[in-house]
C-alpha cells in the first residue's frame, strides 16, 4: 500500500466531454474519488456538450478542470504536437502520482507525455478502440502500432468488457498481467424510473399516447449505425405494427437521418429530439430497446435499458455480448441483418408475456458490478495497488 501523509494526485485526461458513457463516467470518477485521499485534475479538449456542465459546477477542494484547445479529436499534426508538449509541461509542474487516460487521442498523447515527464504510474481505460475492422488495413495497422507503443508505457490497462479485453489480447496490446476489468457503471438507483403518466410522456415527444414505443439511444455517428434503426422502423411499420420509434442522441449523421425519415414516410411515427436529460423516464415508458452499434466498449445505454426491465434487441457487437444471452435476457442479431432485427422487435411487440419475461431477466442481469460508485472504488484500489510503498 501507498503512501505518505499527503494526498495522492491523479490527473485524468480525456479528449473531449461529449455526451457519452466514457465522458460521463470519467466526470463522475473525478468528482467522487475519495476527497480525503485524492487530489484530482481533469484535463480535456474544448467543445464537448458537458463542458458547460463542468464550468457551472461550484469549485471543489479536491478536484479542478483544465481545458486545452490543442487537444482535438481528429489527427492534426501541429495541434497534436502542441498538445503533447503542453501535457509534458503540465505533468512536470503538477507532478502527479497517477495519470489516467481515456479515449483514443488523449490515450496516446497522455501516455506519451506521462512517460516523457516521468510520471510514476500510468493507467489507461479502454471504453472501446480507436481502430476497428471497418477501417482500411493500413490505417488500422497504424493505430494498432500506436496502441502497442502506448501500452508498453502503461502500468495498467482497464477494460469495461470481456469482449474488449479479448480484442486487445488478439491484437497483442500490452501484457495480459496488466489487464483489469472494471465495468462502466451507472447509477443503479435511477433505474427503473417512475413515470406517473406514461401516455403524456410519449405525447410530449409528438408520439402516440397509447402506442408501443421502440427506443434507441446513442450518438448519431457511424459507430452507432443509426441508419439501421430507421431501416428497422420501416420494416416493422411495413409489417403492420402500429407503434412509434424514438432515437435519443445527436451528431453528424442527423441530417442524413432526417432525409431518410422523409424518404420512408416515417416522420409521423418517429421522433428524433436530440439529446435529453430524462432518459430514465423515457426508458420507463418504452416497450423495446434496440441497439444497432457496429462496435462498442460496454454500451451504457444498454445497461440502463436492461436495468429498467426493457427487453433488448441488439446487434452482436463486442461489449453487447458481455450483457445479452440470445433468447434468455434479450435478443442478439448478426450485424447488418435488419430483417431479423425487425422480426425480433415485431415478436416482442406482439407478445406482452415475452416482453415481461425477457425484461425481468434483463433487469436481474445488472448487478452491483455495474454500480457507478463501485466503479470509482475499484479505481481507487487499483491506484493503491500500483503506487509504490513509501
Amino acid at each position: 500500500m501507498a503512501h505518505d501523509s499527503r494526498k495522492i494526485k491523479v490527473v485524468h485526461v480525456i479528449t473531449r466531454l461529449d455526451l457519452g458513457g466514457a465522458q460521463q463516467n470519467t466526470l463522475h470518477t473525478v468528482r467522487h474519488l475519495d476527497a480525503s485521499r485524492f487530489e484530482v485534475l481533469l484535463v480535456c479538449g474544448r467543445g464537448g456538450p458537458l463542458e458547460g456542465e463542468v464550468a457551472a459546477m461550484p469549485p471543489e477542494a479536491h478536484w479542478r478542470a483544465l481545458f486545452m484547445s490543442s487537444l482535438v479529436r481528429h489527427i492534426h499534426p501541429g495541434l497534436d504536437l502542441l498538445a503533447f508538449l503542453q501535457l509534458v509541461s503540465l505533468f512536470h509542474s503538477e507532478r502527479p502520482d497517477v495519470v489516467h487516460t481515456h479515449s483514443s487521442k488523449a490515450g496516446v498523447l497522455g501516455r506519451l507525455a506521462a512517460a516523457a515527464a516521468g510520471v510514476p504510474c500510468v493507467v489507461h481505460t479502454y471504453h472501446g478502440f480507436g481502430f476497428n475492422d471497418y477501417q482500411s488495413p493500413w490505417i488500422k495497422a497504424f493505430y494498432v502500432w500506436a496502441e502497442r507503443l502506448c501500452c508498453a508505457l502503461s502500468d495498467a490497462l482497464i477494460f469495461v468488457s470481456n469482449a474488449n479485453r479479448d480484442y486487445a489480447r488478439r491484437h497483442r496490446l500490452g501484457r495480459p498481467d496488466r489487464y483489469r476489468l472494471i465495468r462502466s457503471g451507472i447509477k443503479l438507483s435511477d433505474f427503473p424510473a417512475s413515470v406517473e403518466n406514461p401516455g403524456q410522456k410519449k405525447a410530449s415527444l409528438g408520439l402516440g399516447m397509447h402506442k408501443p414505443l421502440v427506443l434507441s439511444v446513442g450518438n448519431l455517428k457511424p459507430q452507432k449505425n443509426p441508419g439501421d434503426f430507421v431501416a428497422l422502423a420501416e420494416k416493422v411499420a411495413a409489417a403492420g405494427r402500429d407503434c412509434s420509434f424514438l432515437y435519443i442522441g445527436d451528431g453528424p449523421l442527423r441530417r442524413r437521418l432526417e432525409y431518410l425519415l422523409i424518404a420512408t414516410g416515417l416522420g409521423n411515427r418517429f421522433a428524433l429530439p436530440g439529446w435529453r436529460r430524462d432518459i430514465p423516464e423515457l426508458m420507463a415508458v418504452a416497450d423495446v430497446f434496440v441497439l444497432t452499434s457496429l462496435w462498442e466498449g460496454l454500451p451504457r445505454a444498454l445497461v440502463e435499458a436492461m436495468k429498467s426491465g426493457l427487453p433488448c434487441v441488439c446487434y452482436a457487437t463486442d461489449g453487447v455480448l458481455d450483457l445479452l444471452e440470445d433468447g434468455v435476457n434479450g435478443f442478439v442479431v448478426p450485424q447488418g441483418n435488419v430483417t431479423l432485427l425487425g422480426e425480433r422487435v415485431a415478436r416482442l411487440l406482439a407478445d406482452e408475456d415475452l416482453r415481461r419475461r425477457i425484461g425481468r431477466k434483463a433487469a436481474e442481469s445488472i448487478g452491483e458490478e455495474f454500480d457507478i460508485d463501485a466503479m470509482v472504488r475499484r479505481q481507487e484500489r487499483l491506484y493503491d495497488e500500483l503506487l509504490p510503498a513509501p
